[in-house]
């Protein structure tokens, strides 16, 4: 079996980033032949508003590998990336471990937060922590959440990796029967170590992406972050992020007491500096996921989740047992503070974290996938037959 994956760059980033190469690498393991591809021509200089058509435009460069690419059994990209290839006969897989629509439904303007959080969200601007309190345009990001859905509604199968996609997707007008429900996986190394005690002095940790530009620091929740991160001012907070916006950077560095900021590290290095956290509260202010590999990672190492009902989190997360879904900065900060005072249900909540995270290795992901590539090349091979047997009656009537 041949896979061709479509990624949109070589650099490792994001989630989607990890994600693929986590599938590329398993499924290279359980015997199949995969080969990334990577468009390499881009428009540049285009106009901000066209900024969602230059990303989608960028994806057709692809087609001087057209006759490599058509060689191989399935074509799978991350969401709108196989587009150039729907009007071929190759079956492709759009995989979306979220959705631009999501991202824009989920994600208010400043004057649409929340009270609490607003007046963090502008004094963040009044201290030149961000640079804006709104994107100047939206459009980009409409302009791939509709070619997400006409991608998703003509590919041979959808890859979902939550309910939560999944029901995005179907509310968009993609067919459920073609829509497969394939949770993402973590990294080997997340499971390798042994668990330790108990942190003696559990913190706040946050992990993650924070963001760059407004669109996305709002996204991922930073103004929850901070007004969380002022009301426990004695409570240690470490933060584990990606983002390159400086002045943010430097603004949190100065301006939050008790708190340790590691930046951009390297991903295989987090799980030996999580460990000793064992039992603190892992917070994850995201008004919107798909999927939410940082929960899965946190738990991993025995941090207790209290999250938004985002991603996989109401699949998973039952409260008092392995975490918290809260529904407000305020429920938020009453949860911590219960978690913060009582160790008994720190260590309870943090084996539960552990086990449920044992869920999600990545050959999991990888069986799922192999066994969906197989069910979609089985229904080729069968359609295939059917058409020549039609062809051969009609050929007898004649």
């Amino acid at each position: 079996m041949k896979i061709a994956f479509i990624h949109n760059d070589k650099k490792i980033g994001t989630g989607a980033h990890y994600i693929n190469d986590l599938m590329s690498s398993k499924l290279s393991k359980n015997g199949i032949e995969v080969k990334n591809f990577y468009p390499r021509i881009s428009l540049i200089d285009t106009p901000i508003p066209l900024g969602g058509i230059k990303n989608i435009l960028f994806f057709y460069s692809l087609l001087e590998h057209r006759k490599k690419i058509l060689k191989f059994n399935i074509i799978q990209g991350t969401t709108y990336t196989a587009l150039p290839f729907l009007a071929y006969s190759v079956p492709v897989v759009s995989h979306f471990g979220s959705t631009t629509r999501g991202f824009l439904n989920a994600t208010p303007l400043a004057n649409s937060m929340e009270d609490s959080t607003r007046k963090v969200w502008y004094m963040l601007k009044r201290e030149g922590a961000i640079k804006e309190t709104n994107v100047l345009t939206r459009r980009p990001m409409s302009d791939i959440a509709d070619i997400e859905e006409y991608v998703a509604s003509r590919a041979t199968a959808v890859i979902a990796t939550s309910e939560n996609v999944k029901r995005e997707l179907i509310n968009a007008g993609v067919l459920p029967e073609n829509i497969h429900l394939i949770h993402n996986g973590i990294e080997d190394y997340w499971f390798e170590s042994p668990q330790v005690e108990l942190a003696p002095n559990p913190g706040i940790v946050f992990l993650g992406r924070l963001g760059n530009d407004a669109f996305t620091l709002k996204l991922k929740g930073l103004d929850r972050l901070i007004h969380l991160y002022q009301h426990f001012s004695n409570t240690p907070k470490s933060t584990f992020c990606i983002t390159t916006n400086k002045s943010l950077l430097s603004w949190m560095k100065s301006e939050i007491s008790n708190h340790f900021m590691f930046v951009n590290v390297q991903k295989d290095k987090l799980p030996a500096m999580l460990r000793p956290l064992r039992g603190s509260i892992l917070f994850i202010p995201s008004r919107y996921e798909g999927f939410s590999l940082s929960l899965i990672e946190g738990m991993s190492q025995g941090l207790i989740p209290v999250i938004y009902s985002v991603g996989v989190a109401p699949e998973i997360i039952i409260n008092g047992e392995n975490g918290f879904i809260v529904s407000s900065q305020s429920e938020a900060i009453e949860t911590i503070e219960q978690l913060l005072t009582d160790p008994l249900l720190r260590e309870r909540l943090s084996v539960g974290a552990i086990k449920t995270a044992e869920l999600f290795s990545s050959e999991i992901i990888a069986h799922k996938l192999i066994e969906l590539y197989e069910n979609i090349l089985l229904r080729e091979s069968n359609n295939i037959k059917k058409k020549k047997n039609r062809k051969s009656w009609c050929v007898s009537k004649e």
